[in-house]
């Protein structure tokens, strides 16, 4: 929540009035007139002179009319919320202490809105209203004031300041400069202000975004180094899968060769047994024949005996040899 002041008196006086009484207020008047101000936030409309009007009601309720001005309210007001602010959001690496500030507490609640409607609701004061009720405001010898505004990027890019005020001393003698004027010198300035404080807090937002896209850019730098190193073994993965693949195709080959040979003891096998097969049909004729055949003797029948036996073993031999082959 944010509090502003418009058109008041010129700062310009304020800073050149070295003789100038500032009254210091106590805790309780402090918190009064803090709780005033956000009470009756209405009142600081923005037109003109609506806020010198206002800070008047301010201190006649606060009985303090006589001992201060509007102006001096209005610069204890923007003091405090200067202090609060520096308290509340310090620059990066900057340690601050906000309980050694034994109104940051107040400023807080009125700055988050907790203190509105916790004060007298007032009127603005009439402007024709006699200001024999308030201290008399010196007004300032005229001086030559040249200014020269320069916009918010002029800055950031680190050119001139925003706005140069020279002073050169008296040129009119005693001739006096309106409050018209001196309100909008202070208007100027307040802008001017405000158009710093912007640009400062677009600098500090720039900065955070700069760590934040570093601090990105070496978690890319480090995702970047893993996917080469998945990449790299992957091809090392590739390689191998090439080699294994290569002798499987080896082996394939192999075991193509022994199957044909394996076809060829086949093939041989299966001469073998038709063979012995028509070994065995002689040798099952020619036992035939030997008991047709009764006239022969008995050494003959003896001698083919034997050599049917003979014949018979063999068959039998050779018929295991192939069952063993199998």
């Amino acid at each position: 929540m944010e509090f502003q002041d418009h058109a008041y008196t010129s700062s310009t006086y304020d800073k050149d009035s070295s003789v100038e009484f500032t009254y210091k207020m106590s805790s309780k008047e402090v918190e009064d007139f803090v709780r005033l101000r956000v009470s009756n936030n209405y009142l600081f409309s923005g037109r003109r002179n609506t806020s010198m009007w206002a800070w008047r009601a301010i201190l006649k309720h606060m009985g303090l009319q006589h001992k201060m001005t509007h102006s001096q309210a209005s610069k204890k007001w923007e003091n405090m919320k200067k202090r609060y602010k520096e308290l509340k959001n310090p620059p990066e690496g900057v340690k601050v202490f906000p309980e050694t500030w034994p109104h940051f507490t107040l400023m807080d609640d009125a700055i988050e809105g907790r203190l509105e409607g916790s004060a007298t609701i007032l009127k603005a004061l009439p402007c024709d209203k006699d200001n024999a009720d308030f201290l008399p405001i010196s007004k300032p010898k005229r001086r030559k004031v040249s200014m020269m505004i320069s916009s918010p990027t002029a800055l950031v890019e680190g050119g001139g300041p925003e706005i140069e005020v020279s002073l050169n001393g008296d040129e009119d003698g005693e001739e006096e400069m309106g409050q018209e004027g001196c309100q909008d010198l202070d208007r100027i300035m307040l802008e001017v202000d405000n158009e710093r404080n912007v640009v400062d807090r677009e600098r500090q937002v720039m900065e955070k975004e700069k760590l934040v896209m570093e601090r990105e850019r070496q978690v890319l730098r480090r995702e970047r180094a893993v996917l080469d190193r998945e990449v790299a073994a992957l091809d090392r993965d590739r390689a191998s899968l090439e080699r294994e693949r290569a002798m499987i195709e080896r082996e394939k080959a192999v075991m193509e060769r022994e199957r044909a040979v394996v076809e060829k003891d086949r093939d041989a096998v299966c001469r073998d047994r038709l063979a012995l097969e028509r070994e065995r049909a002689r040798l099952e004729r020619l036992y035939a024949s030997k008991e047709k055949t009764e006239e022969v003797t008995e050494d003959s029948s003896k001698m083919k005996e034997t050599d049917v036996m003979d014949r018979k073993e063999r068959f039998l031999y050779l018929f295991e040899k192939l069952i063993e082959s199998f």
